[in-house]
């Protein structure tokens, strides 16, 4: 699942906060400096130019990839940059998917209900995007109001991603995986941490080092992206999840692109991960992962639309990853158990059905985990997510591995587990039988209602 109305769509984006938190970052620590002014400060279209193909050619030289074909510059205004997102919204996603986008985070409770995702997106990435880079149209432009000082590091982070292009064809490489959210997020943190990283190898050039000599660069990049969220009032009054989402691909990418550049030789290296890409945050999160190719097990519900009262129709089907699982997990756990139980997953499917009428949503999710003993953890802080999510405290019944609700239910078998959430008893025992798990225990409400903690075992 994925905030994807605008986001996911201009994946190339290179937020200004990234890349001003980046310089003041290297500027503390006695980095290459750049000659600051302001953004008012007058330019002409020959300087803009000449510093394109100036940064050009030297991202050319650090990434080893000579420069097959001329590209399109511009400088553009916020009404412009406004208008262009708006326009590829438009272009790439109907209304009725970023519904379906929407009712979905809602469903994990991600985001809270009603919340205005598509104008918060709009207004928060306008005032963000620095520059980008548009794959299809072949377009690199930077924003009007980034001074021009520091103007080259937006460059060396977008003409990254016309360099990758060039030899990858990005828009073709990313919609390979469009019909998987969690895929889908783990490319784009290729495409936009290994920017980030050549971005700081451009900035490191004077100095004669790079990342990959570099030690860990996750405290530099969190330590400096801390203080400046701090100083955001778009990025501070952003749902959590919406946030991390937007991060994800920066941060967790640039730090698996260090991981990727110490276990090979140089940037020429990185390019096998193009041609290899990750499988899942999973593999971004854990590099080791990646490297031992240690990927996702394919996991599948059987098709439910018959198990479902009248009136439901299919909203969503995809999967949910150990990325957004560690959302869920984090959003009513805290980070501290979403750190323990996030990496138990392996794989997972998620089915989102709506009622036409009453707008009633059933949430199916099926998860495989990576050991019996860990499934069995991972029931325990599973069953107090959906308590806290769904606010629901007594079982009407409950065995070993299973706890019923009123209208949430949770039942694990071996390494899976099974959760719905928004139907009854009745709809849970059908899936339950599709999957050819046991039949699990029973107890009626007013039985339920006179115990304080009733125990069946099956």
């Amino acid at each position: 699942m994925r905030a994807k109305s605008i986001f996911a769509v201009v994946v190339t984006v290179c937020f200004s906060w990234v890349v001003l938190c980046s310089v003041q970052a290297r500027a503390q620590q006695g980095m290459r400096s750049s000659k600051s002014t302001s953004a008012s400060a007058a330019q002409s279209d020959a300087d803009f130019y000449a510093a394109t193909n100036e940064v050009l050619q030297e991202m050319s030289k650090i990434l080893d990839l000579p420069v097959k074909a001329p590209l399109h510059e511009t400088i553009r205004t916020k009404d412009q940059v406004r208008q262009y997102l708006i326009d590829e919204q438009n272009k790439e996603e109907s209304p009725e998917k970023r519904y379906v986008d929407r009712r979905t985070l809602e469903a994990f409770g991600l985001i809270p209900k009603g919340f205005p995702l598509d104008s918060f997106l709009l207004d928060l990435l306008t005032d963000q995007v620095a520059g980008l880079y548009d794959s299809q149209t072949k377009e690199f432009f930077i924003a009007s109001w980034i001074a021009p000082g520091d103007q080259k590091e937006v460059m060396a982070h977008e003409l990254t991603h016309a360099l990758d292009d060039q030899y990858f064809h990005l828009r073709k490489w990313q919609k390979a995986v469009r019909s998987n959210d969690d895929a889908s997020l783990a490319r784009d943190a290729v495409i936009e941490g290994s920017a980030l990283a050549a971005m700081m190898d451009y900035t490191l050039t004077d100095m004669h080092t790079s990342v990959r000599e570099l030690p860990d660069i996750a405290p530099f990049i969190e330590s400096s992206v801390a203080d400046q969220m701090d100083k955001d009032p778009n990025l501070a009054k952003a749902p959590p999840f919406v946030r991390d989402e937007l991060l994800f691909p920066y941060l967790e990418g640039a730090k698996f692109t260090q991981k990727v550049l110490k276990a090979t030789g140089n940037w020429a290296d990185f390019r096998e991960v193009f041609k290899s890409p990750p499988a899942s945050t999973q593999q971004i999160l854990h590099p080791d992962m990646y490297f031992q190719k240690v990927a996702p097990e394919r996991v599948s519900l059987p098709r439910l639309k018959s198990d479902m009262p009248r009136g439901y129709v299919q909203l969503d089907e995809d999967v949910v990853g150990e990325f957004a699982l560690g959302e869920v997990l984090k959003q009513f756990l805290g980070s501290g158990d979403a750190e323990l139980y996030a990496p138990m997953w392996r794989g997972d499917q998620y089915v989102l059905f709506e009622n036409k009428d009453t707008k009633q949503t059933i949430l199916v999710v099926l998860l495989a985990l990576d050991s019996e003993s860990n499934t069995r953890s991972f029931f325990t802080a599973y069953r107090k997510t959906l308590e806290k999510k769904d606010s629901v405290a007594m079982p009407v019944a409950q065995g070993h591995d299973f706890v019923a609700f009123n209208n949430v239910f949770l039942a694990c078998v071996h390494t899976k587990c099974l959760s719905v959430e928004g139907a009854d008893r009745s709809v849970f025992d059908r899936i339950d039988h599709r999957l050819g798990w046991p039949a699990e225990p029973r107890m009626n409400r007013s039985a339920a209602a006179g115990a304080d903690e009733t125990v069946v075992h099956r």
